[in-house]
């Protein structure tokens, strides 16, 4: 098989979502956390017909995104990827700083192109846009709860704006009205932005065959390289498979037993909907408190795996999630950068505490806390899953005893996804 399709993804949770859509779309997907070593893909990913390369660049100075994400790319380009593509959050995380616009230039200029594509809708988990505006279900990105984020607070839902201050180059928009009459359509008006000196451009997409038609008018069009959410991902994938005239496999999954346990640190609306209903639900749940951490952060990761390992015999949540408000008070007082990495740091040493006494099941909430706990374990290659909710499938890692994880982004996931996950591994 070739590499039909190679992707560089800026954060952990993100690059499994995309990973899911691809094994859905037909395409055989490996992912792979972190740049490569040596900076070649490993034999894990030979056979593949698509690779993705988790980073954790969303929110790392620009500079250093762009260092990581051209190692990246380049590490696919010597495997043979015949389409790059750059893979962020659907709700288009960033700062006017970047990484988004900055790592695309880079990545343009890396295939040697003129032009690219924006497309962050997902609309599986209500991503939409419409008008350059991205809605998140009914409301605008801003309006969204995406304001109040931490790191990457989204306070204008006009994405040919938003990625306008990121860029030195021209960003225009293939609207609704190109989108809807399909891919010629949508071709049509790449050309003319194309021919009017534009470099980038935002596209509208509301449901999944707006995706199909973008992905085919894309890969039609020979970009080298496209950027958006999982949902565009799927697009392209499906006209890849289509042109490659390939059937996919039938994939079996490992049955993994034993204990389960679930680390969350996102302070988004999903997550703390969910940590209400397993609790709500009568599930256990220890809380990590940035008070506690401050004064005694080993002693509190002592006695969350001690309070874990009293309950082995059912899945426990330990979680840092607290809601905005309160995130932002310990930001003021101590500084974000600090509290960020406290916070990450102690519950990748309670992941790595829980897989060493035993816990085999793991889902993982939160976009900085799956990266850092994900490299605390030293895991370098996943195999993907049944798909738990939209953009988020169980994931193994490879070897005769395997871990089954669960890479949840903040925002995604019904508000019983802690309490049904485990149910969908295989039995």
């Amino acid at each position: 098989m070739s590499l039909l399709l190679g992707s560089v993804a800026d954060d952990f949770t993100g690059a499994t979502d995309l990973a899911d859509t691809l094994v859905n779309a037909g395409l055989a997907t490996v992912l792979l956390l972190g740049q490569p070593e040596g900076d070649a893909l490993p034999a894990a990913a030979r056979d593949a017909e698509a690779v993705v390369i988790a980073l954790k660049t969303r929110s790392v100075p620009a500079a250093e995104a762009v260092r990581q994400s051209l190692a990246a790319a380049r590490a696919l380009r010597e495997a043979g990827a015949g389409h790059l593509f750059f893979k962020y959050c659907s709700t288009f995380d960033s700062t006017d700083a970047g990484n988004i616009g900055p790592v695309a230039d880079a990545l343009l200029d890396e295939v040697g192109g003129d032009f690219t594509l924006f497309c962050p809708a997902f609309p599986k988990n209500q991503r939409q846009l419409f008008h350059g505006h991205l809605f998140v279900g009914t409301a605008l990105l801003s309006e969204s709860g995406m304001q109040n984020h931490p790191l990457t607070p989204m306070t204008d839902a006009n994405l040919v704006r938003v990625l306008g201050r990121q860029t030195a180059h021209k960003v225009g928009l293939v609207d609704f009205a190109d989108v809807s009459r399909g891919a010629d359509a949508i071709r049509g008006a790449i050309q003319r932005l194309r021919a009017a000196g534009f470099r980038h451009a935002i596209v509208d997409a509301v449901n999944e065959d707006d995706l199909a038609a973008i992905g085919a008018a894309a890969l039609t069009e020979n970009l080298a390289l496209t950027t958006g959410g999982s949902g565009l991902g799927g697009g392209l994938a499906a006209h890849l498979r289509r042109s490659a005239g390939q059937d996919g496999a039938a994939v079996e999954h490992p049955r993994v037993q034993g204990p389960a346990a679930i680390v969350a640190g996102s302070c988004s609306r999903a997550t703390l909907g969910q940590i209400e209903h397993f609790t709500a639900a009568g599930g256990p749940l220890f809380r990590v408190e940035v008070g506690a951490l401050l004064a005694d952060k080993e002693g509190v990761i002592a006695q969350a795996l001690e309070w874990a390992r009293a309950r082995s015999d059912q899945p426990v949540l330990i979680a840092a999630s607290e809601p905005p408000e309160i995130v932002s008070a310990h930001q003021r007082e101590h500084g974000r950068e600090r509290v960020g990495h406290l916070i990450e740091s102690a519950l990748a040493e309670i992941t790595h505490g829980l897989v060493a006494g035993g816990v085999r099941r793991l889902i993982l909430a939160g976009g900085e806390t799956s990266s850092a706990a994900v490299e605390r374990l030293g895991i370098r290659v996943l195999r993907i899953g049944p798909t738990i909710d939209p953009g988020v499938p169980w994931t193994f890692t490879a070897g005769g005893d395997p871990l089954a994880l669960a890479l949840k982004s903040g925002n995604f996931g019904a508000p019983d996804f802690f309490t049904s996950a485990f149910a969908k591994l295989p039995a």
